[in-house]
């Protein structure tokens, strides 16, 4: 089920919301029930043999987390611990490895033996296996370390499926949501968290529905005709780069906004996991705003017991190497998704070599410098195949030649012959992905209002954060202002929905 449905909005929603606040009010224990039954139905609802596989998820990782915490503080089961620990994690990524990596380690040894062995064409991808996996592996491990309690399998069971964040995250931490569901909020502050998360919410569905997917419109064709081996230009590839770069911005933080305010609605603070990382002036500055949640889940699980920087910098840049290529993979079972990750981990390696020498970069040319490599990693991102991205690169770096439509010519007026000596062409043909003044003004409204405008969590105040001084008018506030603002923007998404089939999120791929 979609957050941008009709069937969540008017059925699924109301519907859980009005039980579990009924229920509450006689038995808090009985309305947690409650709520973590309504997200395994909501996860049900998109193929429902799959809800075996999360339910036996669950009740193995809680008996071994049981068994953890229990053994934690004795000496003598050390070895214990690590035998369960060791099997918790295995069986966790043998179910991800089985789901998700199995035909794309079984194509590689092909290709590296020469031997055909086939794929398993009765695999299917499990929505959110790779966030749930990943969030009850780190809750193993803080189970070995001592530092979780023994919660009820109630609570245990609603950490992990509770549906706001089940499908693309954010990753939760069981310090985060734990004492929320053992401390609910009440009165006043709860009719608080509820005005605000609807407002939330709405921000969310309107970058999802009204952004996104009209950015998908532009950059969806072009990445598809050069996946076909098709020539594209240098504009229409530069477009697409961008495009998709606001899509897989909007279009994720869209979810991340609606997963934070449908956990208000029920009194719950979902971690914030982006924060306007297309302002960032450096790679290592994007990577704390963006996909915040990962990105520390990969340096507290994978990046420090590697060792971290504790062992010189030459195994301190290896270390960030391997990270980025393990959150990469983590991404998806592609070569496409290795490299992108390595891409990473090289800029991240450049970044810190760079500032401990010492030299200091203009703001604005750190900003231009990190945005342009950040677009162009996002094409391995976005491109179904190398070869995809081959063709985009191509077309970016102006193989396929720099061409603009022949009407174009008299808007330079006398540089025009210029510019053509230069390499410019002027030209009907080929640009059929090229969608003139529309597009370009509709890329550049974008980048302004990405730019210029608040993120969600300052608007809000969310967990401290707030507006620029410029921007104090949009601080939300529990005002008949910011209800009419809330109502115009679910109405305007309404429209875009009711036009078409709710399309997926991005991140239900990963």
């Amino acid at each position: 089920m979609l957050f941008n449905s009709l069937e969540f909005l008017f059925i699924f929603l109301p519907l859980t919301l009005a039980l579990f606040y009924t229920v509450r009010r006689f038995h808090y224990e009985a309305a947690l029930g409650v709520l973590a039954l309504a997200s395994v139905v909501f996860y049900s609802y998109w193929n429902p043999p799959f809800v075996l596989l999360l339910l036996a998820s669950v009740g193995v990782n809680f008996v071994l987390g049981q068994k953890l915490s229990k053994w934690a503080l004795l000496p003598k089961a050390r070895q214990r611990k690590k035998v369960v620990l060791t099997f918790g994690v295995a069986a966790n990524l043998a179910a991800i490895g089985y789901f998700k990596y199995a035909n794309f380690f079984l194509e590689n040894i092909s290709a590296m033996t020469g031997q055909d062995y086939g794929v398993l064409d009765d695999i299917f991808l499990p929505l959110g296996i790779s966030f749930f996996t990943f969030q009850q592996i780190a809750y193993l491990v803080d189970c070995y370390k001592g530092v979780t309690k023994e919660y009820k399998f109630t609570h245990y069971a609603l950490f992990v499926t509770f549906f706001p964040q089940l499908i693309a995250g954010p990753i939760v931490h069981h310090k985060d949501m734990m004492p929320q569901f053992l401390n609910p909020e009440k009165g006043n502050k709860l009719l608080g968290s509820i005005a605000l998360g609807i407002t939330v919410f709405c921000i969310g569905l309107f970058k999802k529905v009204v952004i996104a997917d009209y950015m998908a419109t532009l950059a969806t064709p072009v990445f598809s005709a050069a996946e076909r081996g098709l020539p594209v230009t240098f504009f229409e590839g530069w477009a697409a780069a961008l495009a998709y770069t606001f899509q897989l911005y909007y279009d994720f933080s869209g979810y991340s906004d609606m997963a934070i305010g449908l956990g208000l609605l029920f009194g719950v603070k979902i971690p914030v996991n982006f924060f306007s990382p297309y302002k960032a002036t450096s790679i290592i500055d994007f990577w704390r705003m963006w996909h915040i949640t990962l990105s520390k889940f990969l340096k507290d699980y994978v990046y420090i017991p590697f060792g971290g920087n504790r062992y010189g910098e030459v195994k301190r840049m290896r270390n960030i190497m391997l990270t980025m290529l393990i959150g990469g993979l983590w991404h998806g079972a592609g070569w496409t998704f290795v490299i992108w990750g390595g891409l990473h981990g090289l800029y991240l390696v450049v970044n810190h070599l760079w500032r401990q020498a010492g030299f200091a970069m203009n703001k604005i040319f750190g900003w231009g410098l990190t945005f342009v490599a950040v677009v162009m990693a996002w094409v391995l991102f976005r491109a179904e195949s190398l070869d995809g991205a081959v063709g985009m690169y191509k077309a970016m770096l102006g193989t396929n030649g720099v061409v603009l439509p022949g009407t174009y010519a008299a808007y330079f007026g006398p540089l025009s012959p210029t510019l053509a000596e230069l390499g410019l062409v002027f030209a009907d043909e080929n640009m059929a992905y090229f969608g003139g003044i529309s597009m370009v003004a509709a890329l550049f409204s974008v980048l302004v209002l990405t730019l210029v405008m608040p993120n969600t969590s300052q608007v809000a105040q969310y967990k401290g954060h707030k507006v620029p001084h410029f921007a104090s008018f949009l601080q939300w506030r529990p005002h008949v202002v910011w209800v009419l603002v809330s109502v115009a923007l679910f109405f305007i998404s309404l429209i875009q929905i009711w036009g078409g089939a709710a399309s997926e999120f991005l991140y239900f791929q990963f």
